[in-house]
Order: structure tokens, then sequence, then C-alpha cells
């Protein structure tokens, strides 16, 4: 598991070197962000232990206002929406597979910096599996996540690499709710349409 999960970082990490070299737009009042991601990490305490967890998606967003917020906290604000067609579990007893939708996506763009446009993101939403998250639990979980992130812009597409933090729980729909945390990496390709290229 460990070495699956440090294979893919270091060819995540060999594939955003090209992206540093080009430059894009950043997000702009109007645009649109459409990327697919893909992230995975390991459990951390305050839930379940020794879960891992790997999961991929689409995302669109819309940039719904222009800078505000003086100094190093100015940025635009984004709202977006994920699918996440992709979602395992991997769990003592087993691995459960998954479905996720992510209706609530908060995301704050920082000015860009060169060629480096970070953000800080806050997301929501629900994932249905073939076995119980965590074991004994539940098949239907909330996610609540944070997370923080750079795009890295290119001259046809950015990349986007973050460290995210995710909360896996079923809310009390079950009897048991230990809920399973982990914390990830995520890595994406998109690209930020201006409201001109529509």
């Amino acid at each position: 598991m460990n070495r699956i999960m440090h294979l893919l970082l270091s060819i995540s990490c060999l594939l955003l070197i090209p992206a540093l070299c080009l430059a894009q737009a950043a997000p702009e009042q109007g645009g649109h962000d459409v990327q697919i991601w893909a992230g995975g990490g390991h459990s951390v305490s305050g839930g379940r232990g020794d879960t891992g967890a790997f999961n991929a998606g689409l995302r669109y967003g819309w940039i719904l206002t222009g800078p505000h917020l003086p100094g190093f906290l100015r940025g635009r604000f984004e709202y977006a929406v994920d699918a996440v067609p992709v979602f395992l579990v991997f769990q003592p007893a087993n691995t459960a597979y998954g479905v996720g939708f992510d209706p609530l996506g908060l995301k704050w763009n920082f000015e860009r910096h060169g060629r480096l446009s970070p953000y800080l993101e806050l997301t929501g939403g629900i994932i249905r599996t073939n076995q119980n998250v965590p074991t004994g639990t539940n098949s239907v979980n909330f996610m609540d996540q944070a997370a923080l992130g750079t795009h890295i812009l290119g001259a046809k597409c950015n990349w986007s690499l973050e460290l995210r933090y995710m909360h896996i729980s079923n809310a009390g729909l079950a009897n048991l709710n230990p809920g399973v945390n982990t914390v990830q990496v995520r890595m994406g390709i998109g690209r930020f349409f201006s409201r001109h290229q529509r």
C-alpha cells in the first residue's frame, strides 16, 4: 500500500515539471474551472486507523467574484461541484468501492504569483460504497474536507497540487459512528476558461 502511494506521488511530481515552464490565465470573475483529479492518503488520529483512501473525479467551478480583501488575503471566490466516480477505501477487513458527489465546494483563489495560483477550499458531499465504511457501520457516508493547494499555470492547461484533510462519517445514520479521517495528496489537470472564451 505504501509503495503504491509513493510511486503515485513520484509520478505526479514528474508530470508537474513541464507545467512550470508555461503560463496560462489565472481565475477571473465570470470564468469557469474544469478539472479532472485524483488523490489518495492514509488515516490519521480521530477515527478508525489503518485505513487508506483513493479517489478520482471531475470538477466544474464558477468564479463568482473579482478580487477582494487586502494584502496576502486578496483573491476571488469560486463555487464548485465534484463528481467522484472512483472512490476506494482500503480497510483491514476489506476494500470498499464507491461513488461520491460533492455539491458544496467553497474555494478561495488567492492572487496569482507568477505561475502559481494558490487556493484554500472547504468541500462537503456524500459517498455510497459497496461495503460499510468503517467496517460494521454504514455504506452511506458524508464527507467534509479542507484543502490547501496551488494551481501551476501552463499554456494550455494548469496542474493543481494540494494537501487535503477528509473526514468520512455516517452522521448518525447507524448506531456506530467512529468515522475515518485521512490526509491526502491530490493532483489535478484542468483549465480556467475566461468569460471571453466561452
